[in-house]
């Protein structure tokens, strides 16, 4: 395994991709990737600076006239023949991200195949981008209602999903015939630029996409966001940091999406079947070792049912296997760096000193890697910070409750609204759930929920727009009405 580690590694570019080509950055820095398993330096590539940045915005808009008025078809067939070719590398891509984020090696593997997705999807919606032409209600002229690119887009993309979150980007944006400067998470940007060396094998135009890797974000964004030549923002990412570039892209009233943080309410009712609540709450919960914004973060079980729900999901918890991602038999493991780890650490600590009972795991690993173990924590409170903050560990923390109405308000009484999960036999409850639950996304009686074909996002402050799904390349188009006069019948 470590030579054909060490043979990935060596196929990914460490440059910049600007208008095409592989280059150094500007000033020469770089920066040092290190597998947050073990702590080794995976590679070191170029750090970007912001006159890197404002190189690749000019070959973003220098290319995009002549993409926007490339065919559909073509748009198309460069996105699926980047699918294909996905399929073909995919144990490379999966070895790629345990490596540099750490996920067991199963879940790379699976985020290929849920990453690749985005790409054949959005290789269909290119072709399907319709208008609308018919009189006006009064009958005095003809309306014309057409779709074109928004234009020049900046994509930043987190950490946690290396490949699914720049092909959910990227795919839509290139579908629609818009141009990009895609700007990867510092902690993993080896798999970005090994998509984009793909796409560019695929056939995708010079200038088309553009890859800058920085230890200077906020800088790199205040530049682009300044220029008036982008017109598109896509961002995934904290609130915090959401709310800090909404504020950077109304100076220029950009286009915006943002997919920002989560804390998801998995509600267990007494008349659910346990083993299948049990068996979607280790899904829901510690897939990607619980750094997933869709992760269920706060876990309400009904009075009737608590005991039981708290025993087998210790026992399932209790026969976890942590350990580096490349190990095909570990289930957790690490976290993305030691900070994470540490903020671990305070989370559980701070629900003990407040009286919540500590039922398993609650420790951090030992050795250079950055590992937590699964935990288990009951009898949580409204004043703990597991119950308000967002998690992205593997931390389940237990509230009880007695009614319907109280679920609801526990579920809701949260500043965001991604994902939720409810767990119930009843199908009235089940739909008043849905009426009910202030998420965008909602699992009921299921444990995972993403899909390329469904719309992803939130409400209040856990975002604005789609992405995934017919909804998903709405993001990168505009709307053009044109009124003519009614034709003169002979």
């Amino acid at each position: 395994m470590a030579a054909y580690a060490t043979g990935i590694l060596t196929k990914v570019p460490d440059q910049l991709f600007i208008g095409g080509q592989w280059v150094a950055a500007e000033s020469g820095d770089t920066i040092v990737v290190n597998d947050p398993a073990t702590g080794a330096v995976l590679a070191e590539i170029a750090d970007g600076t912001v006159d890197d940045g404002i190189r690749a915005l000019d070959a973003a808009v220098d290319a995009g006239e002549s993409w926007a008025r490339t065919s559909a078809r073509v748009r198309s067939e460069i996105l699926r023949s980047a699918f294909d070719l996905l399929q073909r590398r995919r144990d490379e891509f999966a070895l790629l991200m345990t490596l540099e984020m750490g996920k067991p090696i199963a879940e790379s593997r699976s985020e290929v195949t849920y990453g690749g997705e985005f790409l054949r999807w959005f290789s269909e919606e290119a072709v399907r981008i319709h208008g609308r032409f018919g009189p006006t209600p009064e009958g005095n002229g003809r309306m014309i209602v057409t779709r074109r690119p928004v234009g020049p887009s900046y994509l930043i993309t987190p950490w946690n999903f290396p490949l699914a979150m720049a092909t959910r980007k990227l795919a839509p944006a290139i579908a629609a015939g818009c141009t990009a400067v895609i700007k990867p998470a510092t902690l993993t940007p080896l798999t970005t630029l090994a998509l984009v060396a793909l796409l560019d094998e695929a056939g995708l135009p010079e200038g088309v996409v553009n890859v800058i890797t920085t230890t200077s974000s906020s800088a790199l964004s205040r530049a682009l966001m300044a220029d008036p030549r982008l017109r598109k923002i896509s961002f995934t990412g904290s609130t915090q940091v959401g709310v800090s570039l909404l504020k950077l892209a109304a100076d220029n009233v950009l286009n915006t999406s943002m997919e920002l943080g989560g804390n998801a309410p998995f509600i267990v009712f007494d008349d659910a079947d346990l083993d299948l609540a049990v068996d979607a709450a280790i899904l829901a919960k510690f897939r990607n070792t619980g750094q997933a914004c869709t992760a269920a973060n706060r876990f309400l079980v009904q009075d009737g049912v608590a005991d039981a729900f708290v025993a087998r999901l210790t026992a399932r918890v209790a026969e976890m296997k942590i350990g580096p991602g490349v190990d095909t038999e570990v289930t957790i493991g690490p976290l993305i760096d030691h900070n994470a780890v540490a903020n671990s650490a305070r989370l559980v600590r701070d629900a003990v000193d407040k009286g919540a009972r500590l039922v398993h795991g609650g420790s951090a690993g030992e050795g250079p890697g950055a590992f937590f173990e699964p935990t288990l924590i009951d009898h949580i409170t409204d004043d703990m910070a597991v119950s308000t903050e967002e998690i992205f560990a593997p931390i389940v923390g237990i509230r009880r409750f007695a009614t319907e109405a109280q679920a609801v308000r526990l579920a809701n009484d949260c500043p965001v609204g991604l994902a939720g999960y409810v767990y119930t036999e009843s199908l009235a409850r089940g739909q008043r759930m849905i009426d009910l639950l202030d998420t965008g996304l909602m699992g009921l009686n299921v444990g995972v929920i993403s899909n390329a074909a469904a719309p992803f996002g939130g409400v209040k402050q856990s975002g604005l727009g789609r992405e995934g799904g017919a909804e998903g390349i709405e993001e990168y188009l505009e709307t053009k009405y044109t009124l003519m006069p009614e034709p003169h019948r002979e």
